[in-house]
């Protein structure tokens, strides 16, 4: 081991030290280190025992207080009671701990879909590997929008910057160099040469060295001292809790009073009393809903997970529901990220350029007359030598290699097309540079690098700069008005003449129909440097530039845009386009996808946003506008003033310029092909295939899982009724009980379970995504629901059930007006609570079906369309026949066989109660 650190090194005793070379290591190499530190992964911390996961379930206040319910129970002589209440604890927290079991399954499933990526040299390969497999040693090359996966230092950097904040808490990048760092009373981390894993970079390039990996990183050692911060309940989540909390209170205010009214007013018993008490505290705690709520979500991720729609938080789930305004930036989220360069502008000519995609064949033809050459090659030369994209030839090794797997969704490099590393428009400059017919490998050469001044949003440019043979160039690319107004001269027949204002004007023109015919438009320009006195920067190298020409380049809208767009229109959904391209050119884009309706819409740039109050700005949004020239802050303030309009934002971006709008947005939706690390860490939602159509699939998904909550509450709420109502008439009216405790906890385990769970799995509604966003501030639980639940659904069952259980008293001979209960003989009074918890039951079936949609009918979705609704109808029924007529379940439900004369009007409770259902929603259906 060296006696100084790393980091006071010279670049060359890095390699030496760290036994690798410029080029990486070989596979040998890399699988012997892989045997030695193991792979690139922080250890998670042990879960807790599953025992110690179950008991949780056992102890939380609302089964606390079954607990004590069925202590008392047992204190007052009725032992069998409490004994069933404890039963039931135990099944319930059983069921909920595999229901959260498997919903923790499913979402930590899902983090093998989406791996960290990282470009390396191997053995002089440039590839493209799992971060898990890299081992110190490996060179790692940073880019702008990259997260970086191990500590490592710099070999190289060019204006290179990172945010460090996940480590430091410093919200400002931190500008990094390769020079060896000899200042003393630095840390590790504030060393410059060095960069940390779960860092990213902002801006600029790099080559670092790995020198260390998982647990042994900066990031790792952190990770070791600390405990994995928990999820917050997500709005519906802490919605479902208040409810809970709710009704808990509810009901033991509610058992309270029947105690005192059924002593005091109706002269009961106290273990009487109690015993009502009892039955209302058991009846109205939902214990399961929490547990329910966290498994629909889960499987509705799962089931995005299917259509190419990764969902990093559950919480993104019933978010996109409520999505009424996406804003999508242009370049890789509406178009296909495959840029083709096809007109050119040089010497006031211009030219066409055939060929598409990556593919280096094709040619340039002049549009304008003859042309010098000499102009041309400039404009190419510039276009291939201020470039960091490297070409992928078919089959190339470039992004796979050593049999490492290739990602879901990820285009393979053994496909038949040529494919790119780095940014795309400089991957098609070099195909531009190619065309031409110039040799990469020997312009290099003879251009060496010395420098590179990093592309900037808000320079809108990049420069590098290279040594000739005669002396140092600078070479410059970046957006038409920002390189103009940097030039004093232009390229004509070779030579560097003076640029007029004539000229200029010509330029802008030119600009100007390129972006009209939805081209993205980049200026070339260079300058021949003085000898160097002074560091390069921006201010020194980009002043008094040559004009070169113009490239204008098509990335065409991806195919599917077209189709999205109508459904999201249809849905009440904006789509607002913020991008930093040029205006014209995005809406060229915008019309070509069918997003604009006005004939001539207004373009808003960057600078138009900055002169703009934060008042003017909200009395804008509704207009149809197009925002250009966007700078990450401006997109940033946009989303925060429709969140402020009372909106729901979604952002839809993939470059590391979209994180803060991506952090900031109620969703966040990246990229999974052509997206950055950073975009890709920012966003909640990642698109794995890059199908844009696919945020159609999980936003109607959304709005369902918002339906099914609703729907499966109703169930829940309107079952309550039937078990509540006769505790509270017995004490109030002194007439015997129609449900005992035993029946409503075989209530709550067969009718509730079973099907609650099925109406949360339904499938959207027919017309889900032809119905408005819903608002952002509309609670799940509202005075529609509860009316429809408790006073509708439930009022029907209670009332059939009642008939029930007073047919019962007539069938056996005992007018119960005449005679009063007393009368009643206890196999008949047994007989009626029988016949009351099987109409429970019957009519919970027809409430079943009737919660499937609030508003529409049920052959709209089908009959059979949700076979496990069917299946829990199924359970149910068998639950109820098998309680009944099994002799020891009859027993401890406190059942008698039902005579089948009995069947044929319960079997009925469930069209009825339908059926009036029916009648109601369409009679509010005519009404609207």
């Amino acid at each position: 081991m060296p006696s100084l650190p790393l980091y006071a090194l010279r670049k060359s005793e890095v390699y030496e030290v760290l036994e690798t070379s410029p080029d990486g290591l070989t596979s040998q190499q890399a699988e012997e280190r892989r045997s030695l530190y193991g792979r690139n992964l922080l250890a998670e911390p042990p879960a807790p025992p599953a025992w110690r996961k179950w008991l949780g379930y056992t102890i939380h206040p609302m089964a606390l207080l079954l607990w004590a319910a069925g202590a008392l129970a047992l204190f007052i002589g009725r032992g069998e009671l409490g004994l069933t209440i404890w039963i039931v604890v135990l099944i319930n927290a059983s069921f909920s701990y595999w229901r959260e079991h498997r919903a923790g399954q499913a979402v930590a499933a899902l983090k093998d879909l989406l791996p960290a990526y990282a470009r390396v040299l191997r053995a002089g390969q440039e590839m493209r590997l799992s971060a898990a497999e890299l081992v110190p040693g490996d060179v790692l090359l940073l880019a702008e929008g990259n997260s970086v996966p191990a500590d490592a230092r710099l070999v190289e950097a060019y204006g290179l910057r990172i945010n460090s904040s996940s480590l430091t808490g410093e919200s400002l990048p931190s500008l990094k160099t390769a020079d060896a760092s000899l200042r003393e009373g630095l840390s590790e981390i504030e060393r410059p040469n060095l960069v940390f894993a779960g860092t990213s970079v902002i801006a600029g390039t790099g080559r670092a060295v790995v020198i260390a990996t998982g647990m042994a990183t900066q990031f790792g050692r952190i990770a070791n001292l600390t405990q994995a911060l928990k999820e917050g309940p997500s709005l519906i989540q802490g919605q479902m809790v208040h409810i809970t909390r709710l009704l808990s209170l509810v009901a033991l205010v509610t058992g309270a009073i029947v105690f005192v009214v059924g002593i005091n007013d109706v002269g009961m018993l106290p273990s009487e009393a109690f015993i009502l008490a009892i039955g209302i505290v058991v009846a109205v705690i939902p214990e399961g809903l929490v547990p329910t709520v966290t498994l629909t979500l889960a499987m509705a991720v799962q089931r995005l997970a299917r259509r190419g729609v990764l969902v990093k938080k559950l919480a993104a789930v019933e978010a996109l529901g409520a999505t009424s305004v996406i804003c999508t930036d242009k370049s890789g989220t509406l178009t296909q990220n495959q840029m083709t360069v096809r007109r050119l502008w040089a010497a006031g000519k211009r030219f066409s350029v055939s060929g598409v995609g990556y593919e280096p064949t094709g040619v340039i033809r002049p549009l304008d007359g003859g042309v010098n050459p000499a102009d041309l090659r400039a404009l190419c030369k510039a276009a291939l030598l201020c470039n960091n994209a490297r070409l992928l030839a078919p089959n190339s090794t470039g992004q796979q290699k050593q049999g490492l797997e290739q990602p879901p969704g990820l285009p393979s490099a053994s496909e038949r097309r040529w494919t790119s590393l780095g940014d795309q428009t400089e991957a098609a400059l070099k195909v531009l540079a190619i065309k031409c017919g110039l040799d990469e490998a020997a312009l290099v050469k003879s251009y060496p690098r010395l420098h590179e001044l990093p592309f900037e949003a808000r320079r809108k440019r990049m420069s590098t700069i290279h040594h000739n043979s005669r002396s140092d160039i600078a070479f410059v690319k970046g957006a038409p008005r920002e390189v103009l107004q940097l030039c004093t001269q232009i390229m004509i027949d070779g030579t560097a003449v003076s640029l007029d204002e004539a000229m200029r004007v010509k330029i802008l023109g030119a600009n100007d129909d390129f972006s009209r015919q939805a081209l993205r438009v980049l200026a070339l320009a260079q300058r021949t440097l003085s000898p160097r006195s002074e560091p390069y920067s921006p201010e020194s190298v980009e002043c008094g530039l040559t004009f070169l020409g113009l490239a204008g380049m098509m990335d065409p809208p991806r195919p599917e845009i077209t189709r999205a767009v109508q459904a999201f229109q249809s849905a009440g959904i904006r789509l607002v386009m913020i991008t930093g391209d040029y205006g014209l050119t995005a809406e060229s884009v915008a019309r070509r996808v069918g997003m604009l309706t006005t004939a001539v819409p207004r373009i808003l740039t960057g600078a138009d946003l900055d002169a703009l109050s934060d008042a003017g700005l909200l009395n804008l949004l509704d207009e149809e506008i197009i925002y250009a020239r966007m700078a990450p802050e401006h997109k940033l303030r946009l989303v925060s003033a429709f969140q402020a309009h009372g909106e729901v934002v979604a952002v839809m971006g993939d470059g590391v310029n979209d994180t803060p709008a991506l952090r900031k947005a109620d969703i966040g939706i990246a990229m999974g092909v052509t997206g950055t690390d950073a975009a890709k860490e920012a966003a909640d939602v990642i698109l794995v295939g890059d199908d844009f159509s696919s945020i159609i699939s999980a936003i109607e998904e959304g709005r369902a899982i918002y339906d099914n909550l609703r729907k499966f509450i109703t169930y829940i709420f309107a079952s309550n009724v039937p078990e509540v109502l006769p505790f509270i008439l017995s004490a109030i009216f002194n007439i015997p009980l129609a449900l005992t405790v035993a029946q409503i906890l075989a209530i709550d385990l067969g009718t509730d379970i079973l099907p609650s769970l099925a109406l949360g799995m339904e499938r959207p509604e027919p017309d889900v995504m032809q119905r408005p966003p819903r608002r952002r501030t509309q609670p799940l639980v509202d005075r529609r629901l509860l009316v429809r639940s408790l006073l509708w659904l439930g009022g029907i069952e209670a009332v059939l059930s009642y008939i029930a259980f007073f047919y019962t008293f007539y069938l056996s001979g005992y007018p119960i007006m005449e005679l009063g209960f007393a009368a009643v003989p206890g196999t008949i009074y047994a007989l009626a609570t029988t016949a009351f918890h099987a109409g429970v039951v019957t009519s919970q079936i027809g409430n079943a079906l009737a919660c499937r949609t609030e508003t529409g009918h049920v052959r709209r979705m089908g009959w059979l369309s949700n076979p496990t609704l069917l299946l829990g109808i199924a359970v149910e029924t068998l639950l109820i026949v098998a309680t009944i007529y099994i002799a020891p379940l009859a027993r401890t439900f406190n059942h008698q066989p039902l005579p089948p004369i009995f069947w044929p009007g319960l079997i009925l409770f469930a069209p009825i109660l339908y059926g009036l259902e029916w009648l109601r929603k369409f009679l509010a259906r005519r009404s609207t």
